[in-house]
Order: C-alpha cells, then sequence, then structure tokens
C-alpha cells in the first residue's frame, strides 16, 4: 500500500476528503507539469526488438504516441495469434530522466497477473495427485497451525483461487501486515506469519458465499502448495510452469539490481523511481499473488498457453495441463459478484465473437499492480488472439496508457465482426 493511502486511512472522516483532494489536485498538477520521463533518452536503436519478435509487426510508434500522452517512462506490448507473437512494441526508458531506453527482451513486474501463474502450478499438482481442487485448509494446517478458527476448516483450495473464501482483503488486524513487512525469515517462515494471522481470526464472510478480491488468499493457496510438497513457492514455479515452458527471464521480486540499469526501475504513481530491493515490492509473504517478473516474450508463452488451452479456441491445443484442467481454471465460479475463475476474469464481449457456432464472445483478462508496475493482459479465445501490455510505472498515468494501448490494439486486431 502506497504511503499517503497509509495516511489518508487513518485521519478522521473530514480529514480524509481535504487531504484526499488535495493529493489528487497535486497529481493533478504534475501530471500537466512533468515533462516526459524520457526526454534525455538515447536514439531508439534496432536492437531493441530482440530476436524473438522478429518479423512481427513494430507497434513502437503506437505505443511512442500512447507513452508521450500518459507521460510514463516506458511502454511495452505484444499481440499473440495462438502461440505466435504477430505484433511487438517497445518504446521509452528504463528510469525516468536516464538515457537508458527498453528493449522488447527487459524484465517487468506482474503484479496480480502472477495469480494465474500461481494457479496454473496447482493444476499440476493437481494432476499429480499432490493436491485436489477440495482439499481443504484443514486437511494441510488442521493438524500443524494453531490456534485455527473452525469456520476455516473447510475451505477449499478452489474457494481461495475463486475469492471466495471469505479471506481478508486487508491484513492489517492484530498488526500482522506490519510483522510481514519486517520480512523476518525465509519466504516459506513469512508465509506460514501470513497464515497463521489469518486463520486465527474467523472469516470475514461466510465462506463459498460472496466474492471478496484477496492477495492473501492466494498466499494460503502457495502455502498450501508448499506444505504439501516440502518446497518453497518459489522452487516450485520455476519447476512445474517456467522451466517447461521456457520462460528463462522469470523471476520473482523487482527486476534488476541496484548498482546497474540492466532493467527497468519501478515508478510510483508520481513518476518517482524505486530503486530494487525490499522496498521495491511487496512482502515475500504474499508472492504466490503478486510477485512474478518476466520480459514481454516470456510471459507470452505462458499467456499462449492458456490461450490455447480454452476449450473455446478453434485451434485448441492443450500443453504442460490437461484439457479438464484448463477447462477448470478458465471456469468462473458460479454466484452473485465478479465473474472469476482461478487468475481470470471472465467476460463477454460482441467483438469477441469467432466465426463458429455457437460463439459467444468469452474473453478472459487480468491487469496487475504492485503499485509500481502496471501490466494487462486480454485474451479472446474465440479469436485465438492475446493482447499484453506493460508498464514501469503504477497509478492513474500507467493505468490510462495500458488501456489506451490494449484498446488501440484491440480495435486494430480485433475489429467487431461483420
Amino acid at each position: 500500500m502506497p504511503r499517503w493511502l497509509k495516511l489518508t486511512l487513518m485521519i478522521g472522516g473530514g480529514s480524509i476528503i481535504l487531504v484526499v483532494g488535495a493529493i489528487f489536485a497535486l497529481a493533478w498538477l504534475a501530471f500537466k507539469l512533468r515533462p516526459d520521463p524520457a526526454r534525455n533518452a538515447a536514439p531508439a536503436e534496432a536492437s531493441a526488438v530482440g530476436p524473438a519478435v522478429i518479423g512481427a509487426q513494430d507497434l513502437g510508434a503506437l505505443l511512442e504516441t500512447i507513452r508521450v500522452d500518459a507521460k510514463v517512462p516506458a511502454l511495452a506490448a505484444v499481440v499473440l495469434r495462438g502461440d505466435q507473437i504477430v505484433a511487438a512494441g517497445v518504446t521509452g526508458v528504463r528510469e525516468a530522466g536516464r538515457p537508458e531506453r527498453v528493449t522488447i527482451n527487459d524484465q517487468f513486474h506482474l503484479g496480480s497477473d502472477t495469480k494465474a501463474v500461481t494457479a496454473t502450478l496447482i493444476a499440476r499438482l493437481v494432476e499429480k495427485g499432490k493436491l485436489r481442487w477440495d482439499t481443504t485448509i484443514g486437511d494441510v494446517f488442521g493438524p500443524t497451525v494453531s490456534p485455527l478458527d473452525p469456520a476455516w476448516r473447510a475451505v477449499t483450495l478452489t474457494q481461495l483461487l475463486h475469492h471466495r473464501a471469505g479471506v481478508p482483503a486487508d491484513l492489517s488486524a492484530d498488526g500482522l501486515w506490519g510483522r510481514l513487512w519486517k520480512q523476518n525469515g525465509t519466504p516459506v517462515e513469512q508465509r506460514m506469519e501470513l497464515v497463521r494471522g489469518v486463520l486465527a481470526r474467523p472469516p470475514v464472510n461466510t465462506p463459498g458465499t460472496q466474492y471478496l478480491y484477496s492477495n492473501a488468499g492466494y498466499s494460503l493457496a502457495g502455502a498450501m502448495a508448499e506444505t504439501v510438497m516440502h518446497r518453497s513457492w518459489e522452487d516450485l514455479i520455476q519447476a512445474e510452469v517456467f522451466e517447461p515452458l521456457g520462460m528463462k527471464t522469470a523471476g520473482i521480486g523487482p527486476p534488476g539490481t541496484p548498482v546497474s540499469h540492466d532493467q527497468p526501475r519501478a515508478h510510483d504513481f508520481l513518476g518517482r523511481a524505486v530503486q530494487p530491493g525490499p522496498g521495491a515490492d511487496n512482502p515475500a509473504a504474499i508472492a504466490p499473488a503478486g510477485m512474478v517478473h518476466v520480459s514481454l516474450p516470456d510471459w507470452a508463452k505462458f499467456v499462449a498457453l492458456h490461450l490455447r488451452g480454452d476449450t473455446a479456441n478453434p485451434h485448441r491445443q492443450v500443453a504442460l495441463l490437461s484439457a479438464d484442467s484448463f477447462d477448470f481454471l478458465h471456469r468462473p465460479a458460479d454466484g452473485a459478484g465478479m465473474r472469476y475463475a482461478c487468475g481470470w476474469g471472465v467476460a463477454e464481449a460482441p467483438w469477441a465473437k469467432g466465426d463458429g457456432a455457437g460463439a459467444r464472445g468469452m474473453l478472459l483478462s487480468h491487469d496487475g499492480s504492485n503499485t509500481m508496475w502496471y501490466c494487462s493482459a486480454l485474451l479472446v479465445p474465440e479469436r485465438d488472439c492475446a493482447i499484453l501490455v506493460v508498464c514501469n510505472q503504477g497509478g492513474a498515468h500507467a493505468t490510462k496508457a495500458c488501456h489506451a494501448a490494449q484498446l488501440a490494439l484491440r480495435q486494430q486486431f480485433l475489429p467487431s465482426a461483420r
């Protein structure tokens, strides 16, 4: 959570309006007055587009127009047809005010788009018989976690992945969030601190009845995998997802090193660079919910897996997982609230309809941000197409840039059905 939001939440009701109003006024003024973050950039070179996308349509000019208008340091995007990148572009700099330009093979932080990766890991373990979709918190943590509120015992892995388990979105109760920020111990130990803190209190609503988006729910799922496998989530995600898909650039936490500008830097909502380190990401306790970084071409490998694995895709080709697993991962939970599957929002749109009989126009999507990066994924299985956009800044500037780019690319590559 950004420092400015923490401060406003601790102030009385009347003061909140004044403080928030002042903050947004200052932010608006900063937006208007701030020069282009890439003003000192070196001239663009052909090497900005690497071998992974040679032959793809160049989106650089389109993205540059959007980047300048939104005033973000960098913006990059790819368009997929099946498992092939047919268009790609990258523009801007790794750090605002510096000359190092981003390349298509640079690493960007995925924030909450990590959730689909964690769900894919869980599916791998289900297929191996290590977990079941109906494995409960009581099955895994009942013998070892105490105190454990009885209402948690019947909560299933599926309910956690669907955000329908009653897991709180706010972890401040009893000082849990503050303890997690101290990052004491290994990532596994930090996640068990989260497990104990959450499970000691009752669910915030009756499990299975309501949708409530919760990063902690995915951390609980990741900790369940760690417990049954006796391996860290970091090791499991590498062995079960990154390595089989050849995602060599994928890692956890902020990309790059503090001593060089070898990768893009994070930027807060005001465009200020944040150097790699403990303060450049969320605590490791919630890594399964949102701490993967990866290059666009490697992220495209993961997204292509789900694009082609969907039952609505006329060119369906399953890999890594069975057809039944993809069907489960992409099927939203029943009940009121957002239609959310396992790491994907599920919706329908006329422009997403394919040509086949019974086409519904179904799409999968998800945005991600740790408040210092932003990304957006859109999968349209019936038309065998996906659009991925990334930005090395958080907040309104980045949201505007990513959504504008996604819309422009959708209109170009997914025009409305005739």
